[in-house]
């Protein structure tokens, strides 16, 4: 191994800070793409004249494309500097926002939507390999913490900035996309000034474009199919055959690539460390949880309660506060007393009983239980993200911690785009048998079982069983989370705890490369 530069561990408390700030302020504005349109969805989908697989399918776009090329950002970051690869990310986001906030149709939001995923991909990778790498383990609570409750608020926050947007007349929903350009040229600008990090460089390795070619057709193809399923074509058909068939045997040839590859995108061999191999399968099933529930909450709000676009983004507050109080209090307890697996656990004991008590949601149910439900699932997901993540840093040597970090945030997002594909398909399929069972031969009946309803043209009895129809699907998607939560949470009970290291990835790795391993 050479570097371009000594591998010094210098970082200083004031550089650190200064460092998580842009860090952070990148974190929020990626995540933030990923559902600040949630609120603005029903608007956005009618004004573009839109679908309700196509709903699903711009949030799933912008998920597809940041899950798919996160470990390749993680490789890239063993070829070039870190610095500049996470300005380039912040710079193909702002492009992205910018198609976005311009486009005239469907499919040309879409498009604009996987430019910012692959922008958002580079800086959720690349943002905690940068952290992991100037801070000890034993410090990294903390700051996970904060990371934590950027992503939570990131996550829940969209829905309430979204729907201000659209219900403000002289903004509208193209500015869903705008506001996040200023604060990502911010966050270029002082990482910039701020992030220094030297460039460490492995001199045979070689970016697997194969193996990565393989991963992104594969998770593609049976997203694709997860999504269709049920609206373009029946769950038992040819087209579900051949589509599952296909994408299974891409992720085959993919694992196959990926055991020969000399510097593979996702190194099998880390799996070989259990602490890696469980963080990761819980990740996944987090990813399900978080975002698959969540993203179809705003829906709920707007047309089973009648709530404004406004209003269903206050009431996502609660989801929110339950995500930063858990994720902060957790990082500072991890940090004073250095246990973190009694946090992992508990946190998906309560994020199981979250998604119980959504389940139970009607068009009846009052806001005040809602939103009681939302803080308990916040709670539990807040104490869980990013302390596996900071599990499975402490229990890697420090060569593989891009790897390591690049492929638990793959996991996690691949968790998160099959859990709003195929739980929107879900949805989806309930809705359209739904109407169907209720207006039976009602004019129209099924042209609006597969479309977003406008609430303002229907009459009042029709309204209500809208709201109810929709109230019933979205509680079914939460009862069909409850599994994989629970596995998440049998996942966790088998970590084994190990104390966390004090020095930081990159004196970690200048011993490392001292020892000559």
């Amino acid at each position: 191994m050479t570097t371009d530069a000594e591998v010094t561990p210098v970082h200083g408390r004031r550089e650190v800070v200064q460092a998580m700030w842009g860090l952070m302020m990148g974190m929020f504005v990626s995540i933030l793409a990923s559902t600040i349109v949630s609120n603005a969805l029903p608007r956005i989908v009618a004004e573009l004249k839109g679908s309700q697989s196509i709903f699903a399918w711009i949030v799933t776009a912008e998920l597809l494309a940041m899950t798919a090329t996160v470990p390749l950002w993680g490789k890239l970051a063993d070829l070039y500097s870190r610095k500049l690869l996470i300005q380039a990310s912040l710079s193909l986001f702002v492009v992205g926002s910018l198609i976005a906030g311009f486009s005239q149709n469907v499919e040309m939001l879409i498009v604009s939507r996987v430019v910012q995923g692959l922008g958002a991909g580079g800086v959720t990778a690349l943002a905690t390999i940068v952290m992991a790498a100037m801070i000890p383990p034993r410090e990294l609570g903390k700051y996970s913490g904060m990371f934590g409750a950027v992503f939570g608020v990131g996550t829940v926050a969209g829905p309430l900035i979204g729907g201000l947007l659209v219900d403000t007349s002289w903004l509208g929903w193209r500015w869903c996309f705008f506001i996040g350009i200023p604060f990502t040229l911010a966050a270029i600008y002082m990482l910039q000034r701020t992030l220094n990090l030297p460039v460490v460089r492995k001199e045979e390795t070689k970016i697997d474009y194969l193996g990565a070619f393989l991963i992104v057709s594969g998770v593609s193809t049976l997203l694709i199919w997860s999504s269709l399923a049920g609206q373009k074509f029946e769950w038992a058909s040819g087209w579900t055959a051949g589509l599952v068939s296909l994408g299974v045997l891409l992720l085959v040839a993919a694992v196959r690539v990926e055991a020969t590859a000399h510097d593979p995108i996702v190194p099998l061999s880390i799996f070989r460390n259990r602490t890696v191999s469980l963080t990761t399968v819980a990740s996944a099933l987090v990813g399900v949880a978080m975002f698959g529930g969540t993203v179809f909450l705003s829906q709920y709000f707007q047309l089973s309660l009648g709530k404004t676009p406004t209003q269903a983004g206050l009431l996502g507050l609660p989801l929110i506060f339950g995500l930063l109080i858990s994720s902060t209090v957790a990082g500072q307890l991890i940090t004073k007393f250095g246990k973190w697996k009694a946090f992992l656990v508990s946190g998906a004991v309560v994020m199981v009983g979250g998604m119980l008590l959504l389940s139970t949601i009607t068009a009846k149910t009052s806001v005040f239980m809602v939103s009681v439900h939302m803080f308990v699932l916040g709670v539990g997901v807040g104490m869980l993200m990013q302390n596996l993540v900071l599990a499975a840093q402490n229990d890697v040597p420090a060569r593989d911690l891009g790897a390591t970090t690049s492929t638990l945030t793959f996991f996690r997002s691949l968790g998160g785009a099959i859990g709003v594909s195929a739980l929107g398909a879900v949805l989806a399929n309930k809705v359209a048998s739904l109407t169907e069972e209720k207006f039976g031969a009602f004019p129209g009946a099924e042209a609006s079982a597969h479309a977003v309803p406008d609430l303002s043209v229907l009459p009042p009895e029709v309204k209500a069983v809208i709201a109810e129809i929709y109230a019933t699907a979205t509680a079914d998607i939460f009862l069909v989370g409850v599994p994989f939560a629970v596995l998440a949470l049998l996942a966790v009970l088998f970590i084994k705890e190990k104390p966390l290291k004090e020095t930081s990835g990159d004196d970690r790795l200048a011993a490392e490369m001292a020892a000559g391993h």
